[in-house]
């Protein structure tokens, strides 16, 4: 059971009736809180500042886990990433193996915006991912296609990533669908070899 089949099984809870009259109130909590939450710019103070385009760039890996809506890891993953910019452009491509050996690859291709801004497409990713990076934080939005049971379900992700030092970022994500969180899935990214970042004392 790859990536995406593990969420599908956290999808397929939403297809109960009772679950997806909850979601309809779960989503309307979410969009009266959400506002709320933390944003990107709360931590543009932070250090050491995040560039992008130098942490991701040569090879860098990252060990995760999944877990369900109860907390319970439901799959444990690693990857391996080769990273490349040509200017504002950017490739990630992602090689993920999984716990029970299955495989699966992702490539992001990344273009950098004015103002700390990001945008990215993927096969799988409905429309394009919105990103930006304040101070050692990146936030990246994006919605995921999932197929279960012959539908095809649209799945919100809300990614943040920390810049620890100069080889570890974490990562930590949200999936939801109609404002009910579906799992979360968190990565330590490491790269092979130090990097230079800016603002570090």
């Amino acid at each position: 059971m790859n990536r995406r089949q593990s969420l599908q099984k956290m999808a397929q809870g939403l297809t109960t009736p009772w679950l997806l009259k909850s979601s309809l109130i779960g989503g309307v909590a979410w969009g009266v809180t959400g506002c709320a939450g933390p944003q990107v710019a709360d931590y543009s103070q932070q250090k050491p500042v995040l560039d992008l385009r130098t942490y991701f760039n040569g090879e860098v890996e990252a060990w995760g886990v999944f877990t369900d809506r109860s907390g319970a890891v439901v799959k444990r993953f690693k990857v391996q990433m080769n990273c490349q910019w040509q200017g504002d452009d950017g490739v990630l491509d992602e090689d993920f193996v999984y716990s029970d050996g299955t495989k699966q690859k992702r490539i992001w291709r990344l273009k950098a915006l004015p103002n700390g801004r990001y945008e990215g497409r993927a096969d799988d990713v409905v429309g394009v991912a919105q990103g930006e990076v304040k101070g050692n934080a990146f936030r990246w939005q994006y919605t995921l296609a999932l197929p279960v049971d012959g539908r095809v379900w649209n799945v919100e992700f809300d990614d943040w990533m920390f810049l620890m030092d100069e080889e570890v970022m974490i990562n930590k994500a949200v999936m939801s669908k109609f404002g009910v969180r579906l799992g979360e899935v968190t990565l330590s990214f490491k790269r092979r070899k130090p990097m230079s970042v800016k603002g570090q004392s």
